[in-house]
């Protein structure tokens, strides 16, 4: 790579950095919907049925992750990282993890992940169709946070999950390699078998 380009890639790292703190300043002076939003939304979770309300716990702000449930490697890929850093997350926000499985799949998918989320089903119910991340696209990935306002709550702010997004850092780990999305799709794992099994081989399942 010449010295041009090198040049070029700094300038513009630099660039998108200033551009995020920007991003990041608007957000916050952004204010919250004016539209009340609808407490009694109900959730199904394994500890019973939750309003909205009832999902801040001891907090003011509730972050909702919008996932499209263990069907998708995406959305997978997208809650294997904010899994990552969900106890810092959860210091400033109440954070659950919604999807339209049924809690029993999820707490199946969670398990198999390792995953620490809160966890609820909408069930592609009122919820998702009136606080999707898009409108009127009903299982569209994304995060949505809410904040309480005495017995109100509001919308602060959304956004949707998509590949070289600014919530999935794995796309800026890939391009480091010359990789695109086109070129890697996430997996819901990478296994791959041995030339030889120590334990005879049958009923393997890949």
């Amino acid at each position: 790579m010449t010295n041009e380009a090198y040049a070029e890639i700094a300038d513009l790292e630099a660039k998108i950095y200033s551009d995020t703190l920007k991003l990041a300043e608007l957000r916050r002076a952004l204010p919250a919907d004016s539209d009340a939003v609808i407490p009694a939304y109900t959730f199904e979770t394994s500890g019973g049925t939750l309003t909205l309300a009832d999902m801040f716990g001891d907090h003011n702000k509730l972050m909702v992750i919008h996932n499209m449930g263990q069907a998708c490697r995406y959305c997978t890929l997208w809650a294997d990282g904010i899994n990552g850093f969900l106890p810092h997350l959860e210091s400033a926000f109440s954070v659950y993890l919604v999807s339209k499985d049924s809690v029993d799949t999820q707490r199946r998918m969670a398990n198999s992940r390792g995953w620490r989320f809160q966890m609820a089903s909408h069930g592609g119910g009122d919820y998702i169709q009136e606080q999707s991340v898009v409108p009127k696209q009903n299982n569209m990935p994304g995060v949505v946070v809410y904040q309480r306002s005495g017995d109100q709550i509001l919308r602060m702010g959304s956004a949707v999950f998509g590949p070289g997004d600014l919530y999935c850092s794995i796309w800026n780990l890939l391009a480091l390699g010359g990789l695109t999305e086109q070129d890697w799709t996430p997996q819901f794992g990478y296994w791959r078998r041995p030339e030889v099994l120590e334990d005879g081989g049958e009923n393997v399942v890949d």
